[in-house]
């Protein structure tokens, strides 16, 4: 499902100074696998999510997602990716908060060539546990709510691919367990899944964790309900 091989990102300071974020990243997942990407502040774990979620192009090296080679895609091409074939769910939510949770969930249908299914916006948020809230606004529901609505709206679209980041962030620990628990069991139906977070507690709910530091894999390491980690090959 995604395929990256000796990734590099470099920005330029305003001198011309080169600062390099990535260096060399190289790894693969697979459909289906539930990843954490986790990293502290200022590892270069950011700088990946914006190239897996087709936000920045990477300075060197190449990102395969489903096979379609993705890495020198411009704006227009790059807009097009993520609306098809990715799921968003931010740390702040991103929800238009003048708007009821149905209509939040039905905007991924308003772009590209999808057609709003009303029907199948209230379908997922039953499916997150918010259908009797559909036709609340974004400003009456808790935090925890509004993150399952933005689950909801990630779904919106069948991406073969959630991307999420940072997701229980702004959460109590009660409300981020939940969310963390609904996002295992879309893993269980096979959907693909990564979260990028900082958080070890987040980060041990997937079956893999990629360790990002200074800019490179760290580590890459498996981790089975109820066994110990092992390193990935």
């Amino acid at each position: 499902m995604i395929e990256v091989r000796n990734l590099e990102k470099i920005y330029q300071r305003g001198d011309g100074t080169p600062v390099p974020a990535l260096r060399d990243i190289t790894f693969s997942i697979a459909s289906g696998e539930f990843v954490t990407i986790r990293g502290k502040s200022g590892s270069g774990k950011s700088s990946l999510l914006n190239i897996l979620g087709c936000l920045d192009t990477p300075t060197g090296g190449t990102y395969l997602l489903g096979g379609e080679d993705v890495s020198g895609y411009d704006d227009m091409q790059r807009s097009r990716v993520r609306n098809d074939r990715i799921g968003f769910v931010f740390q702040s939510f991103n929800l238009l908060p003048r708007t009821t949770a149905l209509e939040n969930v039905e905007v991924p249908a308003l772009y590209g060539d999808h057609t709003v299914d009303r029907n199948k916006a209230i379908a997922l948020l039953t499916r997150v546990g918010l259908g009797e809230r559909a036709d609340h606004f974004v400003t009456e529901l808790s935090g925890g709510e509004q993150q399952r609505v933005a689950i909801a709206r990630a779904l919106m679209n069948d991406p073969p691919v959630l991307l999420a980041d940072e997701p229980t962030g702004n959460l109590d620990s009660a409300a981020g367990d939940a969310v963390m628990d609904l996002l295992t069991q879309l893993h269980k139906e096979g959907r693909t899944i990564l979260v990028v977070t900082h958080d070890e507690a987040t980060a041990a709910h997937a079956e893999r964790e990629l360790l990002i530091a200074d800019g490179t894999i760290a580590s890459d390491k498996l981790q089975p309900p109820g066994g110990s980690a092992r390193v990935v090959a």
